[in-house]
Formats: C-alpha cells, sequence, structure tokens
C-alpha cells in the first residue's frame, strides 16, 4: 500500500499547477463549510450567552397581544398584568425562587450639570436574584422600600459612566429622576448586550411602586419575571402561570391568551432560527462547489487515463491485476481530495478570525465540523475518482500498448 502512496505522489507531483487547480475547488468548498458552519455556531453560541446573561432558569410573562380600533399590538406592547396578578404569582405557583414585575418608563435623568435620557425600570427587591444580576457595591433596596415607594435606585454601569465619569463609585450619589431626587444605593455589575442588542447596563432599577406612583403612573405591568427553582421544574412553572393568569384574566376555553409565557431555551430557539437558515444557505452553496470541485477531479483524472494509456498497457501487460489499476487511480484521486480539504481546512482556519477581526461577525470553529469536512473531502475523492479509476482497470492491454 505504502508503495502505491508513493506512486500516487510522484504523478501528482509531476504537474504541480494542474493538481492545485484541481483541488482548488474543494479548497473553496471545505473552506465555505468550515467559516459557515463556524458562523452559525458563534452566532448560536452570542446568543445562548445573551440570553444566560438575562439570568438562570428564567421565565418571561410578556402582556399585551390586544387589538384596539383594528390595530393589533404584540406581546409586551400593550401592559395588562396587574399588581393582584403579581401577588397571587407569588401565593399560588410552587417551585419558583423569585418574582418580579417590570414597569418601564424613560425619563431624563440629571446630575450636577450632567443628565441622560435613561430607561428606569421599576422592578421588585426580588429581581436582582430572578435575573442573576449581582452588585458591584452598595445594596439591593428592601421589601420596606418598595411597600413606601422609596426614592432609591439601583443604577447600571454605562448609566453610571456617563453622569459621574469613569471609575467613580456612584453609591451615595443623589439624581434626579423626572425631578424627583433618588439617592443611588447599589451599582451593578455589568451584564452586556441583551438578547435583543440592548445595552442592559444603560439602566436605573427603583422599586416598581416608585415608578408607579412618582414617575410613570403606570397601573399595570408589561412583564413579570419568574426564577424557577431549578431547570427540571421550568415546564411545570410555566404550565401554572399559563393556567393562573387564563384563570384571572377570565380567558375561556379556545380564546388566545392576552400574555405570553416564554422560556429562555424558547427565546434562545426563536433567535437561533434565522442563523440555523443562514448556516443551512452556507452549506448548500459550499456543497455546490464541492461537487464543482469532484467534477474538476473527475475530468483531470480521466485526463490522466488518457496520457498514461501505455503506461497502464506496461503495467498490465508485466503482470498488475485490474483491480491494481483500480486502486492506483483511486488512491491518486482520494489523494488530490484529500490534500484540497486539508489546504481548504487550513483556509477555513485563516479565514474565521479575519471575519470576526474585520466584519464583527462572531465565529466559533467546531472539531466535528472539521472532522466532517475532511471526511466529505476523502468521500468526494472516492466517488468522483472511481469512475476514472474503473476505465483505467478495464483498458485492455494490447491496445493499450498500441495507443499513441
Amino acid at each position: 500500500m505504502l508503495a502505491v502512496f508513493k506512486i500516487a505522489l510522484r504523478a501528482l507531483r509531476r504537474n504541480v499547477l494542474r493538481s492545485f487547480l484541481t483541488m482548488l475547488g474543494i479548497i473553496v468548498g471545505i473552506a465555505a463549510v468550515i467559516v459557515g458552519v463556524s458562523m452559525g455556531t458563534g452566532a448560536k453560541a452570542e446568543v445562548d450567552k445573551r440570553i444566560a446573561s438575562m439570568g438562570q432558569n428564567l421565565l418571561t410573562v410578556l402582556s399585551g397581544n390586544m387589538s384596539r380600533g383594528g390595530v393589533r399590538g404584540g406581546f409586551g406592547m400593550a401592559p395588562n398584568l396587574t399588581p393582584a396578578d403579581y401577588e397571587a404569582i407569588r401565593r399560588e405557583i410552587f417551585g419558583v425562587t423569585a418574582v418580579s414585575p417590570e414597569a418601564r418608563t424613560s425619563v431624563q435623568v440629571a446630575v450636577g450639570n450632567q443628565n441622560s435620557f435613561v430607561q428606569v425600570s421599576g422592578v421588585s427587591a426580588e429581581y436582582l436574584t430572578a435575573r442573576s444580576w449581582p452588585l458591584r457595591g452598595g445594596d439591593n433596596f428592601s421589601e420596606n422600600d418598595v411597600r413606601n415607594a422609596n426614592k432609591v435606585c439601583l443604577i447600571g454601569t454605562t448609566t453610571a459612566k456617563s453622569l459621574f465619569g469613569e471609575n467613580v463609585d456612584p453609591v451615595g450619589q443623589v439624581i434626579r429622576i423626572k425631578n424627583a431626587p433618588f439617592t443611588i444605593i447599589g451599582w451593578l455589575v455589568a451584564k452586556g448586550s441583551g438578547s435583543f442588542g440592548q445595552d442592559q447596563d444603560d439602566v436605573i432599577l427603583v422599586p416598581y411602586t416608585s415608578v408607579m406612583k412618582r414617575l410613570s403612573g403606570d397601573t399595570k405591568f408589561r412583564s413579570f419575571f419568574v426564577q424557577a427553582d431549578s431547570p427540571n421544574s421550568i415546564a411545570d412553572v410555566q404550565r401554572q402561570l399559563t393556567e393562573l393568569l387564563r384563570q384571572r384574566h377570565q380567558i375561556s376555553e379556545g380564546k388566545d391568551d392576552d400574555f405570553m409565557v416564554r422560556t429562555q431555551q424558547e427565546t434562545s430557539d426563536f433567535f437561533n432560527a434565522n442563523n440555523r437558515i443562514m448556516t443551512i444557505l452556507i452549506g448548500f452553496f459550499a456543497g455546490i462547489s464541492l461537487v464543482v470541485g469532484g467534477i474538476g477531479i473527475m475530468n483531470i483524472m480521466l485526463v490522466s487515463v488518457t496520457e498514461r494509456t501505455r503506461e497502464i498497457g506496461i503495467r498490465l501487460a508485466v503482470g498488475a491485476r485490474g483491480r491494481d489499476v483500480l486502486r492506483q487511480f483511486l488512491t491518486e484521486a482520494v489523494l488530490l481530495s484529500m490534500v484540497g480539504g486539508a489546504l481548504g481546512i487550513g483556509a477555513g482556519y485563516w479565514l474565521a478570525p479575519l471575519l470576526t477581526k474585520f466584519a464583527g461577525f462572531p465565529t466559533l470553529i467546531s472539531n466535528a465540523s472539521v472532522v466532517v469536512a475532511f471526511t466529505v473531502s476523502a468521500v468526494i475523492g472516492v466517488v468522483f475518482g472511481f469512475f476514472p479509476a474503473l476505465k483505467a482497470a478495464r483498458l485492455d492491454p494490447i491496445d493499450a500498448l498500441r495507443y499513441e
């Protein structure tokens, strides 16, 4: 077998440029497979990272999907979750560790001569637990602050930077939110971008009662955050939430819910759907390139059989069998394809980081994609090299020796 491999390598080295051009289709196809899969894997990892930053075992209850004047709003657009719904969830839902409503408003926030337009979220004292959001400094507000609608707040890293500058501890500072003085009692750890790409750190958290009574005047919530006590209880908590809210909102059987209970897995699947489509499309075009490369290998191998007809005739005349000739040419085809596959893998490893560096697209090369790509290149060599090898094996020795 080693002798067959050496002869195949010698045959390919006779014309290096032709061999390289033959492999080019395989190189491009394999590189496209590596880069395409790495794009899909990287995008999925980025989405999962952002979803995980929202909290562990988190379920989000979104309000809305109501129609007014012929205009139908999406989930979360029309607040219809009430404080009574919140209290009922805290009392009646089993298997949860934290529950928090959210009442949002965007207002002007000022301190000294600095001001910024910031999203203010009204939440409960359990919000940081539900979102798995630790404090960089200071303390969380208490249930007593919520009951009394106290003017205290927690500040995000981005907001603190815009109001106080770099590396300044904002805890203890007083800011004006819609002309009302609020004392910063906690500084949140940076979380980065959220699932929709928004900056989660450009935020101020205050007791939800303070938002509803002092800032927005809202009487209902847009969403609830519910943390299940374990991954295994998420489905059961989701079922309980759906049943409880349908009962409280008096939604009869067969009618659509006026809310949505979404788990982190559902959110991840929602965002990853487009990534899967992109990966499939890139894989499709890469597959076309591989087929074209395989056809190129078949074409060159047929040319090689024609050029080496007398050589084949001599081998058969001195005792070589048809299967020996078949093995020889099949080895050459597979070698062409595998060398092209190896070069394509190297190109993929080189191109993927460049895509991240210059286009900002997250990429993550998986070992599985590399193994699959290399295996595919070998299979292409066998499939597209078999017919030329079979043609060479079936040559008549006498006709081959007479060939000019």
